[in-house]
C-alpha cells in the first residue's frame, strides 16, 4: 500500500513519539513507522524513576502511554519496518516491509542499541540487575557492589558515575590495557572504589528467579583470557559498557554519518538532506536519555513545521 503524508516520522522510541504529539498538535497528520522495536529501548527497561512527572513507571508502560499520546492526537502509526529510502528529490520515498511512504519531510528516529555480549545469562536478566546504562539505573543499586564490562570511554565513564551510588564497583576488561582517554583513565586508578580485573570475560552472569518469576543477579563467573582459569564475584549488577550501534544501516549512502555511524546533524536536528531530520540517539552519542531524546524530537517537530511551512 502506498501512503502519503507530510512528515513520516521513523521510529517509535521517545524522540519518535514526543515528535508525532507535536506534529499531531500542528494539525500535520504525520505518520509514524514503529520499527522493529517499537518503543525503543525502554521496552526493555523495567523501572524508570528519571522521566518528569512519574516518580516511577515501567518501560514498557511509559511508551505506551507516549503512543497512545501521538495516536489520540492523530498520528498514523504503522506496524512495519523501513528497509529502503530515496532522499535524493522532494517527495522522499521510504519503502518497507509492508507498505511505501511517500513524505513531503522526514524525522529519523531509529536511536541506538546497545551491544551486548551474547551470553544466554546476560539475556534473562536484562532489566533484573543486567543493564546498559548506568545513569538510569544506578540508582538502583545504591549501597551495593556491581561489574562494569568494557574498556573504553563509555564503561570509564559508567564506573566513576557508578561510584556515586555503589559500594564498590568491578571493571572487568579482556586486555590488561584501557581504550579510553587517559584523563579517564587517570580518574577510574585513582578511584577507591573501582577495582580492575584485567585479562578477564564474562563467562556467566549468575542470580535467581523466584515462583513469581521475579529474577536478580547475585554474582559473575569470569575466565581469564592468558591461563583460562575461572573466578566468581559475588555482586548485585552488571552494567555491559561495549558501546552502542545506530540504527542507521539503512541511511548509508542517503546522509553523511561519522565514523561510528551516527547522523551527522548541525542546528541540533538538522541532517544533510534538507527537509531529512534526525532526533535522538540516532545523533547523540552522549546523553542517551529518554528526557533527551524526547527534547530532540520536539524540537525536529517543529523544524518540521518551518521547513514545511516555507517551503510549501
Amino acid at each position: 500500500m502506498e501512503i502519503k503524508t507530510k512528515c513520516l516520522v521513523i521510529g517509535s522510541g521517545p524522540a519518535g513519539c514526543t515528535a508525532a504529539i507535536y506534529l499531531s498538535r500542528g494539525s500535520l497528520n504525520p505518520v509514524l513507522v514503529a520499527g522493529s522495536q517499537p518503543g525503543g529501548q525502554l521496552t526493555i527497561t523495567t523501572d524508570v524513576e528519571n522521566f518528569p512527572g512519574f516518580e516511577k513507571i515501567q518501560g514498557p508502560e511509559l511508551m505506551q502511554k507516549m503512543q497512545d499520546h501521538a495516536k489520540a492526537y492523530g498520528t498514523q502509526i504503522e506496524n512495519d519496518t523501513i528497509l529502503e529510502v530515496d532522499f535524493s528529490k522532494r517527495p522522499f520515498i521510504c519503502k518497507g516491509e509492508k507498505n511505501t511512504y511517500i513524505a513531503d519531510s522526514i524525522i529519523i528516529s531509529t536511536g541506538a542499541s546497545a551491544k551486548w555480549l551474547g551470553i544466554e545469562s546476560e539475556k534473562k536478566f536484562q532489566g533484573f540487575g543486567v543493564s546498559g546504562c548506568a545513569t538510569c539505573d544506578g540508582f538502583f543499586f545504591k549501597n551495593k557492589e556491581v561489574a562494569v564490562i568494557g574498556g573504553g570511554n563509555t564503561a570509564l565513564t559508567e564506573a566513576l558515575h557508578l561510584t556515586h551510588h555503589c559500594s564498590k564497583v568491578y571493571m572487568i576488561h579482556r586486555r590488561d590495557s584501557f581504550r579510553g582517554e587517559k584523563i579517564l583513565q587517570d580518574q577510574v586508578m585513582k578511584n577507591p572504589k573501582i577495582e580492575i580485573i584485567w585479562n578477564h570475560e564474562t563467562l556467566e552472569i549468575l542470580g535467581s528467579e523466584n515462583n513469581f518469576g521475579m529474577k536478580s543477579v547475585n554474582g559473575i563467573k569470569l575466565q581469564n583470557t592468558i591461563d583460562k582459569s575461572e573466578k566468581t564475584i559475588n555482586l548485585n549488577g552488571v552494567f555491559v559498557a561495549i558501546g552502542h550501534k545506530p540504527n542507521t544501516d539503512v541511511f548509508k549512502n542517503h546522509l553523511q554519518l561519522d565514523q561510528e555511524g551516527y547522523i551527522i546533524v548541525n542546528n541540533f536536528v538538522r541532517t544533510s538532506v534538507e527537509g531529512v531530520f534526525a532526533a535522538g540517539d540516532v545523533h547523540d552519542k552522549k546523553y542517551r536519555q529518554a528526557i533527551t531524546s524526547a527534547g530532540f524530537g520536539c524540537i525536529a517537530s517543529l523544524e518540521v513545521e518551518g521547513f514545511l511551512r516555507d517551503k510549501y
